[in-house]
């Protein structure tokens, strides 16, 4: 067996599992999970249709590059929301959702031969990054995020050799769990390092499209045009329908940036066996032209978080984010002495609500776990049920104190 399975962490779900075993939850109170971020609003009706329009798109092996028109509609959405004209040919490929292809680019991008190579994750993160480093043979090193920023990843905190030996640098923006989103001069930084120590970037905006303020966040392909970056050098930006669309179990996406790396990267996944089927192709190419199903969505998630969010500021320290469907709250240190994971068993314990512990979505770096003492709230599903969940919370607290 390749024996870089054994540096893999348990996933957050599974340690929590773990500790919660022998909790027997309130039977009185139906389960209401905020937990997992998986996306509840209903698929929309045109996405439907053109997946049942197009079944004989089942008879024909697709190619690894996706159909021109596939690319074609992704090139046009990035032009309309970014303001930013890709080649559809060798700058943008289709992807069965952005979480293949986090783990595949690392595959691509790390040198094995290279003695002691860096990944640079932000800290939290997306458990993806962490394994993705890992099987493709390098070490991790973590960039904290922090609060008195709006949660901004630190890239201070990695020391000159550190960023010599880097060679991939994954950045969320918005991020998870946080919704912070990297304003310019954060980009600015980022992208002289890389021109410094020649790294890739990978972009995981998989969260642009559900956001709160009257602008849509900034994404890395605009940064990079903003900034005069019109090659998009060694940059790639990832992102998907899941979220956007509310279609989860399509697992479709796209990889866009520099022609470079996406050349090579088409390479890999031409071995690697990752062809997207025409039928998913078409659903997505209906989704990627269509913003009035994403507009609504934006909407109920709007309305969701306006209801949800001052009823839970009462109680912990949380705000409304940047973008994001997760609220990233602070316990207080009257509640189990501010333990993410104390709290969270509690909970589901005495009001059989399910948070996310914090801790568990970071690891200890530069002295401290900068998720410790918050807890991940993924606000998914419709608005009563979350109200209800942010209630019980409420009168936890309130129990406690």
């Amino acid at each position: 067996m390749n024996p870089l399975l054994g540096r893999l962490h348990a996933y957050p779900f599974e340690r929590l599992n773990a500790l919660a075993k022998d909790i027997v939850p309130n039977p009185a109170l139906r389960h209401i999970s905020l937990g997992l971020g998986e996306p509840k609003h209903p698929a929309p009706a045109l996405v439907e249709e053109a997946l049942c329009s197009n079944l004989a798109g089942l008879s024909n092996y697709p190619a690894t590059a996706g159909e021109p028109a596939l690319r074609e509609a992704v090139a046009g959405w990035i032009g309309r929301r970014y303001g930013v004209q890709l080649d559809a040919r060798t700058q943008i490929l289709p992807v069965n959702g952005s979480r293949e292809a986090l783990f595949s680019l690392a595959q691509a991008v790390v040198d094995p031969t290279a003695a002691d190579a860096v990944v640079v994750c932000p800290n939290p993160f997306y458990q993806i990054y962490e394994g993705a480093a890992l099987l493709a043979g390098a070490r991790t090193a973590f960039v904290n995020s922090n609060p008195a920023r709006n949660f901004a990843c630190d890239w201070d905190q990695i020391d000159e050799a550190t960023w010599a030996r880097t060679q991939l640098v994954y950045a969320c923006s918005p991020g998870n769990p946080t919704g912070a989103v990297m304003p310019l001069s954060e980009w600015q930084q980022l992208f002289e390092l890389s021109d410094r120590f020649g790294f890739v970037i990978a972009s995981d905006e998989c969260y642009s499209e559900i956001y709160f303020r009257e602008d849509a966040p900034l994404g890395a392909l605009e940064a990079a045009k903003a900034l005069g970056r019109d090659d998009f050098r060694n940059l790639i930006v990832l992102s998907s329908l899941s979220k956007r669309s509310n279609v989860p179990g399509m697992r479709s996406g796209f990889v866009a940036g520099d022609a470079k790396v996406m050349k090579a990267f088409l390479l890999y996944r031409t071995y690697h066996g990752s062809a997207m089927s025409k039928v998913i192709q078409a659903a997505s190419i209906a989704a990627w032209n269509d913003e009035a199903h994403v507009e609504a969505n934006r909407a109920a998630y709007r309305a969701k978080f306006a209801a949800v969010t001052p009823l839970l500021a009462e109680v912990l320290d949380v705000r409304l984010p940047d973008a994001g469907f997760y609220l990233w709250a602070g316990i207080p240190k009257h509640l189990h002495g501010g333990d993410d994971i104390a709290y969270s068993l509690d909970l589901l314990a005495q009001y059989n609500v399910a948070v996310l512990p914090g801790s568990l979505l970071a690891r200890e770096a530069h002295g401290v776990n900068p998720g410790a003492g918050r807890i991940r709230m993924a606000l998914v599903a419709d608005t009563a049920e979350c109200t209800e969940a942010a209630q019980r919370i409420v009168a936890h607290v309130r129990s406690l104190s």
